[in-house]
């Protein structure tokens, strides 16, 4: 009898200090104030490419970022994609508006993405007058080392069928 008390009791005891343990707290879920900042960076981003400044547009790339741009092969590296788009700048019928659609952020906090739509005046080809193209893009960003979110991978294309 004693020894069935005896093992109640350390059962009882187990079954308490199992529930007290010191498992750390799960981390906090910033998934909406991650996906804000992104939604900020594109904002600015989109002032940049408005503004023609290469400059500031590229500072929102990881330094081995990647660029995905119609007629254009892999731009690997923050250095391409901001000659990318300063070819795309420096055409004087360029101008852009760009309308994020969504952003989401993942629940570890490391990754997000932004996505919309965008209008661009470029010069054509062959003609060299002002041609208006609707598309979508994608960018997705990582929180780097010190805190902030960098572009890691971005991509447009045109709606216009093929």
């Amino acid at each position: 009898m004693v020894h069935n008390a005896s093992l109640i009791v350390c059962l009882a005891l187990a079954t308490l200090s199992a529930g007290c343990s010191n498992a750390p707290a799960p981390p906090p879920d910033t998934r909406a104030a991650d996906a804000q900042v992104v939604k900020d960076i594109a904002a600015a981003s989109f002032r940049d490419a408005a503004a023609k400044d290469a400059d500031k547009w590229a500072a929102n790339f990881a330094e081995d970022a990647s660029g995905l741009f119609p007629g254009d092969g892999m731009l690997n590296g923050k250095a391409a994609i901001k000659a990318a788009m300063a070819t795309y700048f420096a055409d004087p019928n360029f101008s852009l508006t760009l309308q994020s659609t969504q952003a989401m952020a993942s629940k570890g906090g490391d990754m997000a993405y932004s996505q919309g739509a965008y209008t661009m005046t470029v010069s054509s080809p062959k003609t060299k007058k002002p041609m208006t193209v609707k598309g979508k893009y994608l960018t997705v960003y990582t929180k780097q080392s010190d805190g902030s979110w960098k572009a890691v991978a971005h991509a447009f294309n045109s709606d216009s069928p093929m």
